[in-house]
């Protein structure tokens, strides 16, 4: 594995030696807007690896995206090849129609000291969820952001995730009562420890994730990209594009319904994905939002 074609694959031309929160910053933002937030594998009957080299094959070889468990894994060992402290930890990921965080730690996020201070980096949640800057770990702190306000707090050792989202408008009258759409503007996204992970830790959630009929990488197929002032998604066959900030504190949500082969050309034209086996494009009842 070769972290030049890594760089090369995210379209990265800066320092590799500067270990600062501007380095951190840069590399975080490349990769957002490259590597998508995707799970198509699944849909296409294919599996979701976990090991990095099998990883580095699927998003930097052949130009594809991953889930959290691949896309942070594989920006984990980006940053510490170019020396950068960090630390790989597990998130337990809120679930907004059960009020409570998930039993199982399904998420990888990864923490970043600079220093002598704390930054979390997470490259791996996607669509209007997904932080454009690292966060400092300090709780109870507003941090603005262009997608939205987060907020970490800390309560006995665990750590918790907010973001308090804009207002939103939908020209596209069919789509106001999309299940897709975030209707809370006060949202929690996931909590951790700060107690320190390998990747081992995720094998069996990796398995049960892509397996099982409970999870919503199975009943929903996804991908999802940022971009310089907003973020693509393509969630079954429903295609939105939200701009942050549009006006007046306010974002654009645009919906746009596509057959399969649409969603071929869509995928090539704005994912920068071509898929090689054939996509089963899905959108079961599992809650998830854009």
């Amino acid at each position: 594995m070769d972290i030049e074609a890594y760089f090369e694959r995210i379209g990265y031309k800066n320092s590799r030696y500067k270990l600062d929160l501007e380095t951190l910053t840069d590399i975080l933002q490349h990769q957002i807007r490259a590597i998508p937030f995707e799970n198509l594998n699944i849909h296409c009957g294919e599996p979701m690896e976990l090991g990095l080299e099998a990883v580095f094959d699927q998003v930097v070889r052949k130009n594809r995206g991953g889930w959290c468990l691949q896309v942070n894994h594989l920006l984990y060992w980006a940053l510490t090849t170019i020396g950068f402290e960090t630390t790989m930890l597990g998130g337990y990921v809120y679930n907004a129609p059960a009020n409570k965080y998930s039993d199982a730690m399904i998420h990888l996020l990864v923490k970043v000291t600079i220093d002598g201070r704390n930054y979390i980096v997470d490259a791996g949640f996607g669509r209007s969820y997904q932080m454009w800057e690292p966060l400092e770990l300090i709780s109870g702190k507003d941090q603005p952001q262009v997608p939205c306000v987060f907020r970490l707090t800390e309560e006995r050792g665990v750590w918790y995730l907010d973001q308090i989202r804009r207002e939103q408008y939908i020209p596209n009258q069919e789509f106001l009562n999309s299940d897709l759409l975030e209707k809370k503007k006060y949202r929690k996204i996931y909590s951790f420890t700060l107690e320190p992970r390998t990747i081992e830790d995720f094998e069996s959630v990796n398995v049960y994730l892509q397996t099982s009929a409970a999870s919503v990488f199975t009943s929903k197929s996804f991908c999802s990209l940022q971009t310089p002032d907003g973020v693509h998604c393509l969630v079954g066959f429903t295609l939105t594009f939200r701009k942050f900030d549009y006006k007046d504190n306010m974002d654009l949500v645009e919906f746009k319904t596509l057959n399969e082969e649409e969603i071929q050309e869509e995928l090539k034209n704005i994912f920068n994905i071509s898929l090689e086996g054939k996509l089963v494009p899905k959108h079961g009842d599992k809650y998830f939002t854009i």
